[in-house]
């Protein structure tokens, strides 16, 4: 299937899921995080979830990262040129939701792509190559180009992969893991 189609079917899938099914998925999902090796890790980029959109909630991450010692950092949409600048995220930070409806922080501290070890990111489907289809604006994959060599690039999702995404493009870049309910 090709991305517009897939996008279409996966919101669809995720919008009929019920607030029971998305706690015990998302569980599921966070049990495979815990396990995760976070020995050379020091800052983890997590998206912050539209719950409209019903989206893997990350606040449960954001705290199991600060009981280990991991500092947070967050985006914020650049609608002008679909871009993403980064900020730590502190129990101090505030946040405000833009014209989407993304939480976004205001006082925060600037980030720089380099620093960033573990970056997980959000989706609606992922291929057997560990493609992804989004929202469809590129803001994670201008993002993702950005990032160091070695950083991990990990996405979440509620759904197992498809066989392939038929309209790739160079532009897309390929994950080193999707996490999804096993």
């Amino acid at each position: 299937m090709k991305k517009q189609e897939l996008r279409a079917l996966y919101k669809q899938k995720r919008n009929d899921l019920t607030e029971i099914q998305i706690k015990d998925l998302q569980e599921n999902i966070y049990q495979q995080i815990y396990n995760l090796d976070l020995s050379t890790v020091k800052n983890v980029h997590l998206f912050l979830s539209i719950p409209k959109f019903k989206e893997i909630d990350t606040a449960a991450l954001i705290t199991y990262f600060r009981d280990k010692n991991k500092r947070i950092v967050v985006s914020k949409c650049n609608f002008k040129d679909n871009t993403l600048s980064h900020f730590y995220l502190e129990d101090d930070t505030v946040l405000e939701l833009n014209r989407l409806d993304v939480p976004e922080p205001v006082n925060a501290d600037p980030a720089l792509e380099n620093d960033l070890d573990l970056i997980f990111i959000p989706m609606l489907i992922s291929d057997d190559k560990k493609f992804r289809v989004g929202y469809g604006k590129g803001f994670y994959d201008r993002f993702l180009s950005n990032c160091r060599k070695d950083a991990k690039f990990i996405g979440l999702n509620f759904f197992p992969p498809v066989k392939e995404i038929e309209d790739k493009n160079e532009f897309d870049i390929p994950l080193h893991q999707v996490i999804y309910p096993k």
